[in-house]
């Protein structure tokens, strides 16, 4: 089999993998790198594709994924939450760019009526080579992808997290023996906070600000992280009232309907059920007027509900602001965090609420990462990659010395055989 990489070499984003297993090519994830404008993986025909199969729905991993199906013949393989997600996820990018796509919201369309969902361990084949999606901890629906053919296993980690969440189990790392790891780098330069030390700060933040009759708002990614705190605040028995507002009231109903995804449905389910779902802007300006925790996208502050309320939290040193996603640079949630400003009536003015920040990354920290390799059986080649430059050379080097391993960064384009 071989192997090309198409995207995510040296950088985070444009997830994308041609698998070549004897003509049959299979595509592991096709992602967007978004910056002021996106950046696509490199350009596969889909004429040449047998088949894409898609990780999980964030857009760095399927948000090109609709351009495969300008024609028919190409089918979407991933698990039923992922193809739900990522439509939320790819609509929303259709609606909201201010740039051009290659592709329309019908393609996104066709792309969902070509595609199968998968559970986790089902095995499948596609024109003789057999794929399988096992449990990754990174997002509901989450996956890595095992391909096999002609006594050769390809393993695809995606976006791993070996200890998973309040919401996810642990990654699912029985996998057998494997000749090639394709490998995700992001934070194989870093170690993450124990995750139950950055939920008790959390819970500990929200009530001290609840408590001096201010308003904690939480800028969330509307895709697992927005749940995620929920769960971490009802988990604790906050007794304070908890509203969730934006897309990811949609990213609710999705999820709720595969409470079989879930590490714990009952605490899920409780979760958003007792927290007040914002319609509309009268009930927007109303919450604003008591003591509460506000959950709502832009996890970045980019666009959405969130930016409404950041303006109006801003003003008030009683209130706090919880800063719980990734901040991409350029971003206003990475001003915010860094210079403590935001755009507010037009202007940058300096924000008074209390901003904290806490650890809540869905992906596997430095010795997780090394701790999953340790539990790989083989003697595989490895590729790092979806990480910065530096760590993805950094992590490969290391993992040559510890473990022995053919361990490479790889540049876009590169092909390796295995």
């Amino acid at each position: 089999m071989k192997a090309t990489v198409l995207g995510a070499a040296k950088e985070v984003g444009r997830s994308a993998f041609l698998i070549d297993a004897d003509g049959t090519r299979l595509l592991l994830d096709y992602g967007v790198l978004l910056k002021r404008e996106p950046l696509f993986p490199m350009h596969v025909k889909p004429k040449d594709i047998s088949a894409v199969v898609i990780t999980h729905a964030h857009l760095d991993h399927s948000g090109f994924a609709p351009s495969l199906f300008l024609s028919k013949g190409v089918t979407a393989y991933a698990t039923q939450p992922t193809l739900e997600l990522a439509s939320l996820l790819i609509e929303d990018m259709i609606k909201i760019s201010g740039f051009y796509l290659p592709f329309e919201y019908v393609d996104l369309i066709a792309m969902l009526n070509s595609s199968k969902g998968i559970a986790y361990r089902e095995k499948f084949s596609v024109n003789g080579v057999d794929v399988t999606l096992h449990e990754s901890g990174h997002i509901v629906g989450g996956a890595t992808i095992v391909v096999e053919q002609g006594g050769k296993r390809i393993f695809y980690t995606g976006d791993i997290n070996k200890r998973g969440s309040k919401m996810q189990r642990n990654a699912d790392l029985d996998i057998g023996e494997i000749d090639l790891v394709i490998t995700e780098s992001t934070y194989s330069m870093e170690e993450h906070q124990p995750r139950e030390e950055s939920e008790s700060e959390l819970v500990h933040f929200a009530n001290e600000v609840v408590e001096r009759r201010g308003i904690l708002f939480v800028p969330a990614f509307s895709v697992e992280r927005a749940q995620e705190i929920a769960c971490v605040l009802r988990d604790a028995n906050f007794k304070h009232k908890v509203v969730m507002d934006g897309m990811a009231l949609k990213a609710n109903r999705i999820i709720s309907k595969h409470p079989s995804f879930l590490k714990n449905p009952e605490l899920f389910s409780k979760a958003i059920n007792e927290a007040e779902w914002i319609s509309g802007w009268s009930e927007r300006r109303k919450v604003l007027k008591e003591q509460c925790v506000i959950i709502s996208p832009a996890g970045m502050l980019v666009g959405g509900a969130g930016v409404f309320y950041l303006q109006q939290i801003a003003k008030n040193e009683k209130n706090g602001i919880a800063m719980v996603s990734y901040q991409g640079e350029g971003t206003p949630g990475r001003a915010l965090l860094e210079n403590r400003v935001a755009v507010i009536e037009g202007k940058v003015r300096k924000v008074k609420a209390e901003i904290q920040k806490f650890e809540f990354s869905g992906h596997s920290g430095r010795s997780d990462l090394f701790d999953m390799l340790s539990k790989i059986k083989g003697n595989p080649k490895v590729l790092t990659v979806h990480g910065d430059g530096d760590a993805c050379i950094k992590f490969a080097e290391e993992i040559n010395e510890k473990f022995g391993f053919d361990a490479y960064a790889p540049n876009a384009g590169e092909t390796i055989t295995v």
